[in-house]
């Protein structure tokens, strides 16, 4: 199981290089990794202004308005390249339980930044490509080698070192973003399942229509109006969260993804810096340990899907 990058929407957008729209794309695995990092800056920068709206607003406003902006911004798209036809499913119940995994994720993880740092809540979020490989054991009958068995357990002892339970340092909250970690990897194991079966184009605009939707019902109970201020910071939330989903989009179109994907940790750095620019914020030493620690055991678990790979093309 390759690591992906955080947040929501990046695996199925990462798909489109199997299916373009448009004539393919030169390999250029140095370009795809330079925009996955440029993808990092544009998502730290949305955790961050998430962050400085959950101070004051609810986490599902803060989420409607990102998922509202994003489908503002997609749906126009998705007409553009492949008109009307992208909206029609085939398999729809799937796509509207992978969009309720998403939807749980930016919850959870949105919650979770009213009490905790930007760089804590994004390295805890990082075990997702571990329960990603559990969830796939168990739902989708894969096969699990003992490396990677052990690159996992080594990253949920990072989680440990970040959260510290049983210590006077452990805070109840640190489990939102692990919660939301599991969330988005139910929805990235049900993306796996319709691999192949739907357009990934269609898979996104149903991710931000669906989860529009469904939080839209949520807004006459908590609504608080935004000042001119948190209409600027959720409108640059928005904005970078989708611009940082096409960067994905283009750099998983210049190479493979286990050659791309394991430089999404380089977010746990723009997170720490930017989370310690606007809010003064500076992780402890436990949570840049326990940071490391996951994304070496990422790095090592991306390595061995590359290894896997290449023995199954030798087969071939």
């Amino acid at each position: 199981m390759t690591v992906v990058s955080k947040p929501s929407e990046s695996e199925a957008l990462s798909q489109v290089v199997d299916q373009p729209l448009r004539a393919p794309t030169a390999y250029s695995p140095v370009r795809g990794i330079l925009l996955l990092v440029a993808s990092t800056v544009f998502f730290s920068v949305c955790d961050v202004s998430t962050k400085y709206l959950a101070a004051t607003l609810p986490a599902s406003e803060i989420a409607w308005i990102r998922y509202a902006i994003f489908s503002c911004l997609v749906v126009p798209v998705v007409l553009l390249m492949g008109g009307t036809s992208l909206f029609r499913a085939k398999r729809p119940g799937l796509q509207v339980l992978r969009s309720l995994g998403m939807i749980g994720s930016t919850l959870f993880f949105t919650q979770g930044l009213r009490y905790l740092p930007v760089a804590e809540s994004t390295a805890i979020y990082f075990v997702s490509p571990i329960l990603i490989m559990a969830l796939s054991i168990v739902f989708l009958g894969e096969s699990v080698g003992w490396r990677r068995w052990v690159a996992s357990l080594v990253g949920l002892v990072g989680v440990l070192v970040v959260i510290r339970p049983g210590t006077d340092a452990f805070q109840a909250t640190a489990l939102l973003p692990l919660m939301g970690a599991t969330s988005w990897a139910a929805g990235a194991v049900v993306t796996r399942k319709m691999s192949g079966v739907d357009h990934p184009l269609t898979t996104v605009a149903y991710s931000a229509i669906v989860g529009c939707l469904i939080l839209s019902v949520t807004l006459p109970f908590n609504w608080v109006a935004p000042s001119a201020g948190e209409w600027g910071a959720a409108f640059l939330m928005g904005l970078a969260f989708t611009i940082g989903q096409w960067l994905v989009v283009l750099a998983y179109r210049h190479g493979n993804a286990s050659v791309i994907a394991p430089f999404s940790y380089v977010q746990l750095i723009w997170a720490g810096a930017l989370g310690y620019l606007v809010f003064a914020a500076l992780p402890d030493g436990w949570t840049i340990v326990g940071a490391c620690i996951i994304a070496a055991s990422g790095l090592y678990t991306a390595y061995r899907e590359r290894v896997r790979m290449r023995q199954r093309r030798g087969e071939a």
